[in-house]
């Protein structure tokens, strides 16, 4: 029987209220999936909490927007990229780190630039073919978010496309997956307070963080 999967997750997106949603993600998680979990809450952009919980984790959820980590603790978050272990990034992850900007194109393999004006809601959809049989969307249908849709595209070409999210603006891409330097990555642009409340959304991310883990 394999041991309980340690997930630690960043949290350091306050426009997102990203301690709240991770707490809910997490209670979900634990009750579901039997997984570890280990947060890292940042209270400021500024704030010099320590990454050290990367060190013992078997994958990380990133949720932070613009923190300015640097020093020994930056360095552990790059050389766990360039290790290729694991990795999970949520909404504002791909601009999670002031001192680090390159780690949208570098590890994610996205391309954010600003995001459309909040308005309609934005319908996310899975991408036809051979997307729908991918284990991330086991068990996921399409649903609704409230979340303004990022400007993503175009992604890196050595993505996955799972979901597109369609607004009266654009459709762009808003959950793929990739490989960097062997290991498995995932990220949603989705992560809205209220998507942490939406099952497809919360089966999603639980499936991404298996699927990162080699679990699914």
């Amino acid at each position: 029987m394999a041991s309980p999967l340690k997930l630690c997750m960043v949290s350091g997106s306050f426009e997102y209220d990203s301690e709240a949603s991770l707490k809910l993600f997490e209670r979900h998680v634990r009750d579901e999936y039997g997984m570890e979990t280990t947060t890292v809450v940042f209270s400021t952009e500024d704030d010099d909490q320590s990454l050290s919980a990367l060190d013992h984790a078997d994958v990380i959820l990133l949720f932070s927007r613009r923190l300015k980590t640097s020093g020994a603790d930056l360095d552990r978050l790059q050389k766990y990229c360039a290790a290729g272990r694991p990795v999970v990034g949520v909404r504002t992850a791909s601009h999670g780190f002031h001192n680090w900007l390159g780690f949208d194109h570098e590890v994610l393999g996205g391309n954010y630039n600003m995001h459309f004006k909040p308005g309609p809601d934005v319908a996310v959809e899975i991408v036809p073919g051979e997307a729908a049989k991918h284990p991330i969307l086991d068990g996921v249908g399409g649903f609704v978010t409230q979340g303004s849709l990022y400007r993503n595209e175009p992604i890196a070409v050595d993505t996955t496309l799972l979901l597109t999210g369609t607004s009266v603006d654009a459709t762009e891409p808003v959950a793929w997956t990739r490989l960097h330097e062997g290991g498995r990555v995932f990220y949603t642009s989705l992560g809205y307070q209220q998507d942490f409340q939406e099952g497809n959304f919360l089966r999603m991310l639980s499936n991404g963080v298996l699927w990162a883990a080699g679990r699914l």
